[in-house]
């Protein structure tokens, strides 16, 4: 009886340090994995956030949806000025602007060009495609072009679109709004559940006085204009 007690006493000994040891790495554990795997979102949204200010600038309103985003990457078409030349300060003391300098170099006056000292001054407007402009030293197309899908979530899932607009009582003006974002059960379902249900838990307690609840990582909103600011900023 007595070796059996021990072998008993033994074992809980055991189990009781193994549980006590969990206790205190399953937290952090999760915390470091939760911090590496939003830095990469965080990554995707903000590369999110820049095509949609490139589409709004050119349809005045926001990509609804990630398949018409990704449409866009690849075929939309943006503005790019080349740059040549820099106005000097005794140009600019002059009274020289960029856009007096420009009209000057336009009229193809070869004197004025040259008393105004603009030989050297260009400023040609070219149109790349949003890859181009936004991702071409950053990315392949294929890499871009999968900016829409959500890291470390089951294959094929994609950040979720909301696009609408406000309405100014005052001055009428209408303002598009936007919002991209992820939950917490998308990308951190694999982890500990019970560190998932605390997460949530905190966050619905921080959030509990806004009106806009989020749980994950999202930038913008469609209930109030934000500046397109991200949860995480």
């Amino acid at each position: 009886m007595k070796t059996v007690f021990r072998i008993l006493l033994c074992v809980a000994i055991v189990v009781m340090a193994y549980l006590c040891v969990t206790s205190i790495t399953t937290p952090i554990k999760f915390d470091e994995t939760r911090a590496a795997r939003e830095k990469i979102i965080i990554q995707k949204l903000t590369d999110i956030r820049n095509v949609q200010i490139e589409y709004k600038k050119l349809n005045g309103h926001y990509c609804a949806n990630a398949d018409s985003l990704v449409a866009f990457i690849e075929n939309g078409k943006v503005p790019m000025v080349l740059k040549e030349g820099v106005l000097t300060d005794e140009q600019l003391k002059n009274g020289l602007t960029e856009e007096s300098a420009l009209a000057i170099v336009r009229s193809g006056n070869a004197k004025a060009i040259a008393e105004n000292g603009l030989e050297n001054f260009r400023r040609d407007t070219n149109y790349v495609t949003v890859y181009e402009a936004v991702f071409a030293d950053k990315y392949t197309l294929d890499e871009a072009k999968k900016i829409v899908f959500v890291p470390f979530a089951a294959e094929g899932v994609k950040f979720s679109f909301d696009t609408a607009s406000y309405t100014n009582s005052t001055t009428g003006n209408v303002t598009p709004l936007v919002q991209v974002g992820t939950e917490y059960d998308t990308y951190l379902s694999d982890l500990d559940h019970q560190q998932l249900v605390n997460l949530k838990d905190k966050e619905r307690k921080l959030q509990e006085n806004k009106e806009d609840k989020f749980l994950g990582l999202r930038f913008g909103s469609i209930i109030e204009s934000n500046n397109n600011a991200g949860n995480w900023e």
